[in-house]
């Protein structure tokens, strides 16, 4: 693929929070660019990016979905995420390897708690944007205030590039700042474009939002600040060029609007996206750092690069085995080459090459730099591999994943259900990086965890349906931590003389907290030989394997470093079972000195609730240990934030219901990790012990 080429791929995503319209819009995107002759509704479970079923039963987003479409000679990419937590590890892993993202927000609700985290991993990989108030017909609709919440609570810099004529029933179309026309979309689907010259109650606010926009792109380049200032103005063409390189650049982000539900808007969006979103190109190189080294390394987004590619999703299809998407970023790939998956140091055989529509497959024989295509025939390859070149060594960035904060145990119901019940776990583990299973070693019982109620209960509900597994779940149970409370020096002996060779391991260790999400250090600072250097390794076993069961009530412990000070050792008794027993004992000593917590997890919680249930829902939260953060007016509704611990809120949807008559909804998200009150740490004590 030529540099040409390249230049006309997008590839980019569709990310916001839960109920703003993503895959209503993308339906759109599909209709007006001839990939799908129908319309899919979300409401109707007909959507083409909603194939699962119980994304078309529940009317919501469950895993991310892939597609390819064209627009003015562009070729986009496009992958449609989940708005719901539970699953935002498909979002985390769709903005790693996209260049470009659209972000979707809801007119009235504006910046809702799963539009922060969407803009936080954004953030992260440093993806150009573009936002799009969608629901401008919705009542309640506002386009400023949406504007100025993305610039207050997500500290962004927006520009404003097309804004609403009126609002709610009265919702006309756009006018556009740059091209200085008024948008209208006729026809039953919107799809007859009419630019009209602007209207006189449009004319004042269009020439003022017009200023702010030629300033505000004007200054980032001395060459069109000088013109401005002489001239008072751009061309369309020299707006567009600067607009378009802030964009890239992450300094600005553009704003437009419209209805997507109601057909108006989407083609101007498409232009946008073709217009100021980057190209493959436009990275000009991927960073990577040689396996092994800290040596950095620049690839080139070219196809006579040496071939780079990034696994960032793997499925199981029930007709090809395992699919696994993969975005490449330099050189090409074809049927039947071969491949190195650099993190597991293997040979994997690439055995065909599809383009992805959804849950449908269209094969090709050679894949470039910018393609997003999915690989059939990987065995060992999981989320977050490397795929080069053979005799290459070098690795991209991995993907962060959140970590589990609930879990439940299953069950088989029946002998044949537990012979397939493990297999179906380990093949849905490969699937979702924030999906894990255990079997507990005191119980036996099949222990599975995932990132929320919701998550767990798809993920029962997939069991049964794509692996005819029939299961019995528990109650849902919290994922709670341990931790130290002081700095303290402790002592670990473990002496056993039978009538032949004992066991001898002696360890002095210093124990202190970490800061909270900092996990897990040990530091050797043996000196003179005191423990001989092969049993270091086994006084650091020792611990992991104490940190991981846990002291006080079985929980596993984090956020703690241990330092090995001091020990003695037995030249003919000592051994490595005997120094990890050693490390184990002076853990728990080192506990017992200076005492330790029981971390709970703490949940970002937001309820919108007709303003006469206020009371009763805070009233109510209050009762849950929560801890009221902020209550916001929105249109008819009070947008309550609180943050409330995982362990009150099961349950809370039926409650809710209860006391709002049914019209109140909720979101919650992991928050932190935080120390739990006395009288709970005590029952959980008392119930483990």
């Amino acid at each position: 693929m030529s540099k040409k080429e390249i230049q006309k791929i997008r590839n980019i995503g569709i990310t916001a929070h839960i109920d703003s319209g993503k895959t209503t819009l993308t339906e759109r995107v599909l209709y007006y660019t001839g990939k799908t002759h129908k319309v899919g509704e979300v409401h109707d479970g007909n959507a083409t990016m909603d194939w699962m079923e119980q994304e078309q039963e529940r009317g919501i987003t469950i895993t991310s979905a892939a597609t390819t479409c064209y627009w003015k000679d562009a070729e986009i990419n496009i992958i449609d995420t989940p708005g719901h937590v539970d699953f935002t590890v498909e979002v985390e892993r769709s903005l790693r390897i996209l260049d470009g993202a659209v972000v979707v927000f809801c007119a009235v609700g504006g910046v809702q708690p799963q539009s922060e985290t969407v803009w936080r991993q954004a953030n992260k990989y440093n993806v150009p944007r573009i936002c799009f108030v969608n629901k401008m017909d919705r009542v309640g609709a506002d386009f400023e205030k949406v504007v100025d919440m993305i610039k207050d609570r997500l500290d962004a810099n927006p520009l404003i590039i097309n804004f609403p004529m009126g609002s709610e029933e009265n919702f006309l179309g756009i006018v556009d700042l740059i091209s200085g026309k008024e948008i209208h979309f006729t026809g039953d689907k919107g799809e007859n474009i009419q630019e009209k010259e602007i209207s006189d109650q449009y004319k004042d606010k269009y020439n003022t939002l017009r200023d702010q926009l030629i300033e505000s792109v004007a200054e980032a380049d001395d060459k069109y600040i000088e013109k401005y200032l002489e001239e008072g103005t751009l061309t369309e063409a020299e707006i567009k060029e600067c607009l378009r390189r802030l964009t890239i650049e992450n300094k600005c982000i553009p704003i437009c609007c419209g209805s997507a539900f109601k057909n108006k808007g989407v083609q101007t969006l498409l232009n946008y996206i073709v217009e100021y979103l980057p190209s493959p190109a436009d990275i000009v190189s991927t960073p990577a750092i040689l396996s092994g080294s800290e040596e950095k390394i620049e690839l080139r987004s070219i196809e006579d690069e040496v071939f780079s590619g990034l696994a960032f999703k793997v499925q199981t299809d029930p007709f090809v085995g395992k699919l696994t998407y993969t975005r490449i970023y330099s050189g090409k790939i074809q049927s039947g080459s071969y491949v190195t998956n650099v993190n597991k140091n293997l040979k994997e055989r690439i055995g065909r090459i599809v383009v992805m529509h959804s849950n449908s497959k269209t094969e090709k024989k050679v894949a470039s730099a910018g393609d997003i295509v999915g690989i059939i025939g990987l065995k060992k390859t999981t989320t977050g591999d490397t795929l080069s070149e053979m005799g290459q060594s070098f690795l991209l960035e991995n993907i962060e994943f959140p970590e589990s904060v609930i879990f439940v145990a299953i069950e088989p119901k029946t002998k044949s259900d537990q012979d397939k019940l493990s297999a179906a776990l380990l093949k849905l583990t490969e699937e979702d990086p924030t999906f894990h299973f255990k079997t507990d070693e005191e119980t036996s019982e099949t222990i599975i965890s995932g990132m929320g109620e919701l998550h767990l209960e798809i993920i029962t509900d997939r069991l049964k349906r794509e692996f005819s597994v029939e299961a019995n779940i528990g109650k849902p149970q919290v994922a709670y931590k341990e931790a130290i409370s002081g700095s303290v020096k402790a002592e670990g002996k473990f002496i056993r003389q039978t009538g032949g060779r004992g066991q001898f391991g002696h360890v002095v260790i210093e124990v202190e907290p970490m800061e909270r999400g900092k996990g897990f250090l040990f530091e050797n600072k043996i000196v003179g030989g005191a423990i001989p250097k092969e049993f270091i390794p086994s006084v650091e076993k020792g611990v992991l394997n104490t940190l991981a069961t846990g002291i006080l009530a079985g929980y596993p412990i984090v956020d703690i470093k241990v330092t090995l000070v001091f020990g003695s050792f037995h030249p003919v008794d000592s051994s490595d079972i005997a120094f990890q027993i050693a490390a184990s004992y002076a853990l728990k000593e080192a506990f017992k000195k200076a005492g330790g917590s029981i971390l709970e997890p703490l949940m970002k919680v937001e309820a919108e609730v007709p303003e006469p249930n206020m009371g009763d829902v805070i009233g109510d939260l209050n009762s849950r240990r929560g801890k009221i953060e902020n209550i916001e007016p929105r249109s008819s509704t009070q947008a309550i934030s609180a943050l409330v611990p995982l362990s009150e809120m099961f349950g809370y949807s039926t409650n809710l219901r209860s006391l709002t008559q049914g019209r109140g909804v909720y979101t919650m998200e992991f928050f932190r990790y935080s120390e739990c009150p006395k009288l709970v740490y005590e029952k959980l004590i008392s119930e483990n012990n």
